[in-house]
């Protein structure tokens, strides 16, 4: 029985090298290679202990950070301020700078949005952005609240009776 040949060559195993140092990925080295499977590449990297892509996330895209969370928190959290009807828009009239909760029934002519002023990063005025935002532990003790309050009025009283 003939021998399967061998599909990668210390030539392939060279250029794989340089594609995944070059931030290539597995299919598109698998493309450049030739002749060879996205499997094969993925094998391949990881018998050689290359680690995880070579290229670094997008250094200009923006990543959340805990201090950044916390200083939003603290801002949502600081303001007791409730926004009035005069900041209300209509769709066309919101931007970046103004709350986009909606205010109203959607079908009515009166519909509109807050408009208030925004915390920056965010699409909601103080006031709106504690409503959205609330931290999940806060929303179970909630609705664990709202259930038990629901569950005293449908039960009927044990001691009264018709």
């Amino acid at each position: 029985m003939p021998t399967k040949p061998h599909i990668f060559t210390p030539e392939r195993v060279e250029q794989l090298k340089l594609l995944w140092q070059a931030g290539l990925s597995s299919s598109q080295i698998a493309a450049e290679l030739g002749n060879v499977t996205r499997n094969a590449v993925i094998g391949k990297i990881h018998r050689l202990g290359l680690s995880g892509p070579a290229s670094s996330p997008d250094p200009l895209a923006p990543r959340k950070r805990k201090k950044d969370l916390n200083r939003l928190r603290k801002k949502i959290l600081s303001s007791d301020e409730t926004p009035s009807d005069e900041h209300r828009r209509s769709l066309t009239e919101l931007n970046e700078q103004t709350c986009h909760w909606p205010v109203g029934d959607p079908t009515s002519a009166e519909f509109s949005f807050c408009g208030a002023p925004t915390i920056s990063g965010l699409p909601y005025c103080p006031s709106h952005s504690r409503i959205a935002y609330q931290p999940a532990a806060d929303r179970r003790k909630q609705k664990a609240d709202e259930s038990r309050q629901d569950n005293a009025v449908s039960t009927p009283d044990s001691t009264s009776r018709d």
